[in-house]
């Protein structure tokens, strides 16, 4: 779609992030707003750790992205090839361009496959998955169920990742879907991860101490996944620390793979300075760009160092919109945003841990009345059922 246009407001991406300020802005009277998205379908991702553990489908996570885009809404369906913030113009992968007043950046996060030599060619196949693509979600469950014994790895990667917890979450449910089988006693479940701890809020990661205690987990922390043999089905980690090497043999493998800003962004003048990951360089407080004052960037891409969760964007989507309301009106930004964050923690089927938490790495509980310090069926309730309702229905139409 070559061509040129001029919109007040530009939004690039048309995620979790972008429909959210979009869908606020457009209640705050704004009626010149185009979104960039290339997508067809949208993707509720938080339940694919569900669909990995046999407790969700797939095809209930996904709905057209027409569906979620906020009417009044201009769509260019296209990906973002470019972004040049001193000619306040976005550029699109068919070459059309787009000039802005204003720019919200929320493409969301890329996932480096290729980061791990040996994994791409394998990934859904020969013991080999990952929660982290919609494809391969089912297929997660699918070769857990073919686990007779042996040794059931899995990794997290150096950096930062959307969804933090995840990695370990299709871990505990993988261990408990052993222990239902009777067979927990025969597979040596593997953690390797590159962080030093299971978590990195101490309450919350004594209590998921005692999880991996209950499913007798083998945890590898500061050791990372740096090659995969599949023939051999064998994984290689590399110790943080050390810089020594350990081949694994695994009969399954779920893979986490490093993560970064889209490579549109990371030469780009809006990325942090000599950050190869490339996020967008924004106050950890306005979400304003820190050198372009009309550029503001929310959700997995922005460089403020929160959880990349959905629950992160919730908090941040107001907040985003509030500011850049204010510098439409020439005003200083008056709206902060304190770092919060929650991660949904599945401990096993029907037990939940639900972390909260902001940047002082303490406890932020919202929820009165309920100790969330602990494993609770009603908390594994309102991830199956209560958070994809007040997704689709709310937060995604900028009413929560």
């Amino acid at each position: 779609m070559a061509g040129s246009m001029h919109h007040r407001i530009v939004v690039v991406g048309g995620g979790t992030a972008g429909i959210s300020v979009a869908a606020r802005l457009r209640r705050a009277g704004q009626d010149d707003i185009a979104l960039v998205e290339p997508s067809e379908h949208h993707f509720y991702q938080p339940l694919w750790t569900l669909v990995g553990g046999g407790a969700a489908s797939a095809e209930s996570t996904r709905r057209k992205e027409a569906g979620v885009m906020p009417r009044g809404v201009r769509w260019i369906q296209d990906r973002a090839a470019e972004i040049d913030p001193d000619a306040q113009r976005v550029t699109t992968g068919t070459g059309a361009t787009l000039g802005y007043d204003f720019l919200v950046v929320a493409p969301g996060i890329q996932l480096d496959w290729d980061g791990i030599p040996g994994v791409p060619e394998t990934l859904g196949r020969d013991g080999v998955s990952s929660n982290y693509r919609y494809d391969l979600a089912p297929r997660t469950w699918e070769q857990l169920q073919q686990v007779r014994g042996g040794t059931a790895l899995f990794t997290q990667p150096v950096g930062p990742i959307k969804c933090g917890g995840a990695p370990q979450k299709i871990m505990y449910l993988a261990a408990d879907h052993f222990r239902r089988r009777g067979i927990l006693d025969q597979v040596d479940v593997v953690f390797a991860t590159t962080s030093p701890s299971i978590f990195g809020v101490p309450e919350f990661a004594e209590v998921l101490e005692g999880v991996v205690a209950r499913y007798g987990i083998d945890t590898r922390y500061e050791h990372e996944l740096v090659e995969v043999e599949p023939g051999r089905r064998e994984a290689v980690l590399l110790s943080v620390t050390t810089g020594e090497k350990t081949t694994v043999p695994y009969d399954f493998l779920h893979v986490v793979p490093p993560m970064s800003a889209p490579d549109f962004l990371k030469h780009s003048p809006l990325a942090v300075p000599d950050d190869p990951k490339g996020w967008v360089h924004v106050d950890d407080h306005t979400l304003r760009h820190v050198r372009y004052p009309n550029v503001f960037s929310l959700g997995d891409a922005a460089s403020s160092p929160n959880g990349k969760t959905g629950a992160a964007v919730r908090k941040q989507a107001p907040v985003v919109v509030t500011n850049l309301l204010d510098a439409m009106a020439g005003r200083e930004p008056s709206a902060r945003y304190d770092g919060y964050t929650s991660c949904p923690l599945v401990t096993g089927y029907g037990k939940l841990v639900l972390a909260e938490f902001d940047y002082t790495d303490r406890p932020h509980p919202t929820i009165p009345l309920l100790n969330t310090f602990k494993e609770r069926y009603d908390m594994w309730l309102l991830k199956k059922y209560g958070l994809p309702f007040l997704y689709w229905n709310l937060m995604l139409k900028g009413i929560a």
